[in-house]
Order: C-alpha cells, then sequence, then structure tokens
C-alpha cells in the first residue's frame, strides 16, 4: 500500500504566476524560496553527520586464457544476492554496493568458477577482471579507488533482469550523480546523449515525461512500454497506455531505454521499452537516508527524502517527493507529491521475494492554448484560468526471482494500475475566450471528465544458458496475462467556478467501459554460431479481446457496443557480431503492433462512425548499426526503417442521409533515419578532465498511403510528411570536471515539423495547424562535492531565454500553441547515501 507524506513535506499551497513582466511580488516569494532551500540544507547537514551509508560499484571484464571476451558470463555476491552478467565485449557492472568486503563469483558455460574478493569503497570504483579456465580456481584482493564519469550512457547488458537485449539497440542513462535538473524532470538533459529523443516541453512543471524515439509521438511517453522497477506503468496498454503515473527522477538509479526490435519480449507498443530503475538501498545498516532540496525560478520549490536499510533477511526502502511550481505561464500552478515503498524478503541465497509499491499524484491547472499572434506578443500569457488537470495512481506489485542454478532464473510477478486522471476545463480554441458573461456576471459551465483505470498483469518470464552441439546458448522465454477496465465518464456538465470542482449537474454525456483481456506467450533463443557471432530469433503470440459497452448521449445505444480482437503472432530475428574484444555489429528485425485505442474506436459525436471491421495498427522495425570504443572515443551509429501500416484515421462518406465521418484504419507511413552517439575525452589532466558528446538523428518520415479530411474533401497523403516529426534531432555538449565539480554545457537543436497530417504551412487564425518552427536550446548546469555526502547542484536552463513550442496539440491539452518555458535557474543541495 502507498505510504502517506511524512510531516513536514506536505504541499505548502499556491500562488499564482503573474504575467510577462517582472513584478515587485515576486521578489519575496523569491526570498521564501531561498529561505526555504537554506532550512532544508541546514537540516540535510545535520543528517550528513549522522548514519548515511557509504556506497560504491564493481565493474570490470572476463576473459578466456586468450584474452578473449567471455559474453553471458555469471558474475555473482552471494551475500547481497547481487547477480550481473557479461556483455558481448565481457564487460559486467554489479551495480552500487554498500561498503564492504565480499567474494564476488565469475563462472560460464565451458569455464571453472573464478572467486575474488573486492573491498568496497564509498564512491569509487573497482576494475575487477576474471580469467575464467576449466577447473580454475582464483583468489585476490581490490580495493575501489576510481570515481564513474558523470550523466554515463551505455548500452544495456545482455541481460536487464530477465529481458535480453544481445543485437537491439539500447541505453542505460546513469542517473545517480548527474548535473541534469531531475526535480522538474526535464528531458533533454536527463536524455541528453541518447539520439532521436524527441521531447515536448509542454508542461515545464515536472509533472511527466513526454517523449518518444524514432518519429513516435511522445504524448505521455505512450509509444513505448513504460516500467518502474520491471513494473508496467502504462494506464492501460490497450485503452489508454499513457503513462499518467510518475515516479520523482531522484529517486532513480538508471533508466533502461530498448528499442523496437526487441518488441517480442515486452508487448504491443512500437517504440520499445522503457524501464526506471529504482535506486537499491544500503543493505549494511538497518537504517540509512538521503535526499534532497531544490529551489528555482517560477516559484519552484522541491523536497525529497528516501529511507532504507536491511533487518536480517528482509530489505526495505522507501521514498516521498513533494514538489510545487508556480509556472513560466500566467496561473499555471502546479502541485505533485509521491511515495513509496518496498520489502524485499530474501527466503535463501537463490529465492527472493518483494512487494512493492508507488502512488504519484499532481494536480496543474491548464493555462490553455495560444494563436502564433498571441505567443508572439508574450508567450507567458493564458488564455485559461479555471482549467485542472490531475492524475493520482497507484502501482502495487508483487514478484518472487528464483535462481535455482548459475544458469536459470524465473521471475514471477503480479501487478496492477488503480486510480484515476479527472480534469475539469471550459473547452475551445483559444480564439474562443473565457470571459464572464456581460449580464449575468457568470462564466459559462466547464466539461468534466473523469477515467477511471484498474488495470491487472501477471508475468511469468525465464531465461536459461545451456549449449546446443556444444555452442552457447540463451532461452529467454515467458507469458503474460493482462486485465484491464477502463471507465471513461465524459462531458459532464460541470460548475461555473474557478476551482478544481468535478460536480456534475444531470449524468455525463459518454459513460463507457472498455473492458480488455488476453495473453502473451514469447521465446526467444540466442545461439552463438561461432566465437564472435550471435543470432536470436524469436516469436511472440497474443490473443486478447476488448469490449466497449455503454451509454453515448448522441448515439443510438444498439450501436455502441463494440469488440475488438487482438489476435497476432509475431516475429522477429536479432544478430550481433564482434569484430574484436572492444566492437560489436549488431542489428535485426521485428514485428510490432499498436492496440486500436479507445479513442480511436470512440464516435466524438453523432456525425462520426466506427468502422466496424477496423483492426489495429501493426507494422515492423529493422536496424543495423556498430558500437564500441577506439582509444578515447566511445560510438555507437546506427540506421533504422520502421513501417507503422494500418493507421487510424477518418474518411468522408455520404449514405444518402448526409455526410458522416468513417472511423477505420487509412493507411501507412515509414520512417528512415540514422542514430548516432560519439563521447570522447577530450584532454585529461591531473586535475582535470574534458569530454565532448554529440547524439544526433536525422529522419525522413513520409506516408506511402492513406487519406485526411480537410473541409469536405478527403485528401490522399501519399507523399505528405508525417505530422511531429522532425527532420533532425542533435544534441551535443562539453562536461569539464574536476575532483570535486563538474560543468555541463548543452546545446539542444530540433528542426521544423508540420503538426497535421494536410501539411499546413501557414498557421491557421486560431494556432490549430501550421508549422512548429525549428528551435535550439541552450543549458548550463554545475555541481560542487562538499565533503563526502553534500553535493550542490546548480543549472540555468533556456540560457538564451528562447521563445519556443514543441507541438500544437490535435486534443488533449487544446489545439493551439503550447509555449515551452523560458530561461530559468535551479539551486540544489543533496545527500548522497
Amino acid at each position: 500500500m502507498a505510504t502517506s507524506v511524512p510531516k513536514g513535506l506536505e504541499s505548502t499551497g499556491r500562488v499564482n504566476a503573474g504575467g510577462a513582466a517582472v513584478r515587485m511580488d515576486a521578489v519575496p516569494r523569491s526570498l521564501a524560496v531561498v529561505r526555504a532551500v537554506a532550512a532544508a540544507a541546514a537540516i540535510l547537514c545535520s543528517l550528513s553527520s549522522g548514519s548515511l551509508a557509504a556506497q560504491g560499484r564493481v565493474t570490470g571484464s572476463v576473459l578466456d586464457t586468450t584474452g578473449a571476451p567471455i559474453g553471458g558470463a555469471t558474475i555473482h555476491v552471494a551475500t547481497l544476492g547481487r547477480t550481473a552478467l557479461s556483455d558481448r565485449m565481457g564487460r559486467y557492472d554489479l551495480g552500487p554496493l554498500p561498503a564492504g568486503t565480499y567474494i564476488v563469483t565469475a563462472g560460464s558455460i565451458g569455464f571453472g568458477a573464478v572467486r575474488r574478493e573486492a573491498e568496497v569503497r564509498h564512491g569509487v570504483t573497482a576494475e575487477l577482471a576474471f580469467v575464467l579456465r576449466p577447473g580454475a580456481t582464483a583468489l585476490g584482493r581490490v580495493l575501489v579507488l576510481d570515481r564513474p564519469a558523470p550523466d554515463a550512457v551505455r548500452p544495456a547488458l545482455p541481460l536487464l533482469g530477465t529481458l535480453h537485449t544481445t543485437g537491439a539497440r539500447s541505453e542505460v542513462v546513469t542517473l545517480t550523480g548527474t548535473d541534469a535538473n531531475l526535480a522538474e524532470k526535464v528531458p533533454r538533459q536527463v536524455f541528453a546523449r541518447v539520439p532521436g529523443l524527441l521531447v515536448y516541453d509542454m508542461d515545464g512543471a515536472g509533472n511527466q515525461t513526454n517523449v518518444s524515439t524514432r518519429g513516435l509521438d511522445p504524448h505521455r511517453s505512450w509509444e513505448f512500454n513504460v516500467r518502474q522497477d520491471g513494473v508496467l506503468i502504462n494506464s492501460d496498454i490497450y485503452g489508454y497506455p499513457a503513462s499518467h503515473y510518475s515516479p520523482p527522477l531522484e529517486a532513480m538509479e538508471e533508466v533502461q531505454l530498448v528499442r523496437g526490435t526487441a518488441a517480442l519480449q515486452y508487448g504491443a507498443q512500437f517504440g520499445g521499452l522503457l524501464n526506471y530503475r529504482t535506486r537499491a538501498p544500503d543493505t549494511s545498516r538497518a537504517f540509512s537516508a538521503h535526499g534532497s532540496v531544490t529551489g528555482g525560478s517560477f516559484g519552484l520549490r522541491n523536497l525529497f527524502g528516501a529511507v532504507g536499510g536491511r533487518v536480517g533477511v528482509l530489505e526495505w526502502q522507501g521514498y516521498a517527493a513533494v514538489r510545487g511550481s508556480d509556472g513560466f505561464r500566467d496561473g499555471a500552478e502546479s502541485s505533485y507529491d509521491a511515495q513509496f515503498l518496498a520489502v524485499t524478503w530474501r527466503a535463501r541465497p537463490t529465492l527472493a521475494i518483494r512487494a512493492q509499491s508507488g502512488r504519484s499524484w499532481y494536480r496543474h491547472r491548464i493555462p490553455g492554448p495560444l494563436t502564433d499572434a498571441m505567443f508572439a506578443a508574450d508567450p507567458r500569457s493564458a488564455t485559461r484560468t479555471r482549467n485542472w488537470f490531475s492524475p493520482d495512481i497507484v502501482v502495487p506489485a508483487v514478484r518472487a526471482d528464483w535462481t535455482p542454478s548459475p544458469r536459470t532464473r524465473l521471475s514471477a510477478q503480479l501487478s496492477g494500475l488503480f486510480g484515476d486522471r479527472s480534469s475539469v476545463q471550459f473547452v475551445g480554441f483559444a480564439t474562443t475566450p473565457d470571459v464572464r458573461d456581460a449580464l449575468s456576471g457568470e462564466y459559462a459551465t466547464r466539461v468534466v471528465d473523469i477515467d477511471d483505470f484498474d488495470s491487472r498483469t501477471a508475468e511469468l518470464r525465464l531465461t536459461h544458458e545451456h549449449s546446443i552441439g556444444g555452442r552457447e546458448a540463451l532461452l529467454a522465454s515467458g507469458v503474460t496475462f493482462a486485465n484491464n477496465h477502463l471507465r471513461r465518464r465524459q462531458q459532464g456538465v460541470g460548475s461555473r467556478g474557478t476551482d478544481y470542482d468535478l460536480r456534475i449537474t444531470g449524468d455525463f454525456g459518454r459513460d463507457l467501459d472498455y473492458r480488455s483481456s488476453g495473453w502473451g506467450w514469447y521465446a526467444e533463443e540466442m545461439l552463438r554460431l561461432t566465437r564472435r557471432w550471435r543470432v536470436v530469433p524469436g516469436v511472440r503470440i497474443e490473443r486478447g479481446r476488448t469490449d466497449m459497452t455503454g451509454v453515448l448521449a448522441y448515439y443510438d445505444p444498439a450501436d455502441t457496443p463494440r469488440r475488438v480482437r487482438h489476435d497476432f503472432p509475431l516475429f522477429g530475428i536479432r544478430s550481433s557480431f564482434e569484430l574484436d574484444a572492444s566492437t560489436e555489429l549488431y542489428g535485426g528485425w521485428s514485428e510490432a503492433y499498436r492496440p486500436m485505442l479507445l479513442k480511436d474506436l470512440l464516435p466524438e459525436n453523432s456525425i462520426e462512425r466506427t468502422d466496424p471491421a477496423m483492426r489495429d495498427a501493426r507494422g515492423w522495425t529493422a536496424e543495423a548499426g556498430v558500437r564500441g570504443r577506439r582509444g578515447r572515443v566511445s560510438f555507437d551509429i546506427g540506421a533504422f526503417l520502421m513501417r507503422y501500416d494500418d493507421r487510424f484515421g477518418g474518411l468522408l462518406r455520404d449514405d444518402g442521409a448526409g455526410p458522416y465521418l468513417f472511423k477505420t484504419n487509412i493507411g501507412s507511413a515509414r520512417t528512415v533515419g540514422v542514430e548516432a552517439t560519439l563521447d570522447a575525452l577530450l584532454a585529461a589532466w591531473p586535475r582535470l578532465s574534458l569530454r565532448g558528446f554529440l547524439a544526433g538523428s536525422l529522419f525522413d518520415a513520409v506516408y506511402r498511403e492513406g487519406t485526411a479530411v480537410s473541409g469536405t474533401t478527403n485528401v490522399p497523403l501519399e507523399g505528405n510528411r508525417v505530422e511531429g516529426v522532425p527532420g533532425a534531432i542533435v544534441r551535443t555538449g562539453l562536461v569539464a570536471q574536476g575532483r570535486t565539480w563538474t560543468l555541463n554545457l548543452l546545446v539542444s537543436h530540433t528542426s521544423a515539423s508540420f503538426a497535421d497530417a494536410l501539411n499546413t504551412r501557414t498557421p491557421t487564425p486560431n494556432g490549430a495547424r501550421g508549422i512548429v518552427p525549428s528551435y535550439t536550446v541552450v543549458d548550463l548546469t554545475a555541481s560542487r562535492r562538499i565533503g563526502e555526502r553534500l553535493r550542490l547542484r546548480a543549472g540555468v536552463s533556456n540560457i538564451g531565454d528562447r521563445r519556443y513550442f514543441t507541438k500544437r496539440p490535435a486534443f488533449y491539452p487544446g489545439p493551439g500553441v503550447w509555449p515551452s518555458d523560458g530561461r530559468s535557474a535551479q539551486l540544489g543541495i543533496e545527500i548522497s547515501p
């Protein structure tokens, strides 16, 4: 069950933002923020002298007696129950370990086990190498001395838990020690070194993470299978896959991103897997704590605290976060809080049972869309003061991890997602003002919408190392069961007030139940054809059904029920070839599909009809690349081709009684792209190092076929650019690092894109259609370590105060221009564990 917010961390209320000009009332508010930061810093400083634990890290390589890397080797710390697998270059990472001395064991098929002793010290990393040979044993000692580089991004290991990644493009983004603005979840900083990551910057408060790759839709990251610690956090993967649950990034150790060619293992989405991994607790003592406090521009105030420890065979951890912001735009106030609690019972060295529950809640006053003229005059202006949006989501889970042998791992998990996303809004274009009536003095009524989520998932996953014909092999297999119920209530006649009020008069205009159930089974077999070449064929079979029932006030009840089948055999194959010990070729092809969501199926009004034969969208992704290291330069350069068929849309038809919009599958699109990541050590001195990096992508996304409605005409889309896909996304930066400080300069550029499939160039008067112009944003972040546990962080986002926007939405939160934040500053202090 979810934990409550600790006393003293509750929200302190809201203050409305003013206009674009600097106002005198901003001065006391800024002083209040500074005082709050100073007070919290004093508390953290006092805590730092207490029982906070030290942690270090153990990484290294596994080689055979000829010096060749051994991939898929198992590295294990029995006393902690910590296990890792070496990657295709023999590299492994055991993650953060509590200070102490441990016996680390490495072994692999056809080789004897080797043991070494490691002494872990705080804040530093050891390179612990193993040389395996038949029947070999060894005992050595290593001292952890070196600190890891900040903001490190690396390819995923061959196994992420039970997810097999050989041959797939992947990135693991390290968040521990980063200087990125985690308090407000600024994605261009967090994912700075992930190429092709498209960001919607529409809410600078940090409530949501809106990202995608390869030209897909970033809306609440719904093209990804999104997870926290392997627990599914998409609200309803079949009805509304947006990730409304939003954990604090200060609590995360890393983010794991695997692109779409590994789709067979995790299910429906084209984008791939996005997994947030919570920072592990310190298990060297019964209690430890760490936290941070951050203040900044536009009334930002953020508190985060985490605790954890180990008592006998029980490990426990929890966190709480509270954030408030007055917002960059007028009246865009926001409040957020989140809690998490997990307990792990290590019943045996080979068996661990974990129960956890997380909750996130926020309430945001939505300032409304602008026209292009409004945006040019004042990007901080608002067209709405009475619109509110608020999701409240709880995600519980129970998981058992069993390792019956060093070669076999079994994971069984039950999880759920429960809660709602609710809104009360005055709906309309930016050109429709929300003002009081001249005669009555009252506002118009607002529209109330409520979605209730009840999503349940059961997963069983297995990995088993074995041999075929004397050659190494790895089986990854599993089965998933889902049972989801989305209740959608919309078009309720709400109040005429200004506050967050979900009371309605009469009934909802839409009151629907969207129930989905089904199962999926997958199997992938990694075969080592030669010492350097691995091939991974795979298959996934999904069977499911969705039923829509309920009432539409504008529709004949007899026409409302709908049934959708989700029946797919999906196939794929991936491969990797090691050119040498530090360079790998990889590539693959995999099918994928996206379920028909409730919004795709639902008739929005009385002149819309849904095609009874409409089916889920499906397609495939192919990719190939090379990654590795040459001297001081690491790189990952690849290309991809994605087909997205049976896209959803509408056609104008006339049955003699009048025209109507026929909702159906309207066509397909293809996206070709290049993705490149380069990271280089430019210079190194005894007290200073300088690194540079580049993460860039080029996209060519066009419609192969299809139509769109323009006025009273169906217009062919063949050859048109896919909406929302820029031609280029490039992020580049410099990182200077001393012994106790870092300084990061980030330049992010995104080229122009179309807002609609018709490729409208000239903006419409209401701002709903037109070009989304290119933009370049510069950020500067820095940190300074004070002693062993305190770290001071500071940053300036959008140094040039660039006026830009990233999207003209077609639906929520309203058609038009949604400005991104101007220049802002943040200052924080944290205690590391």
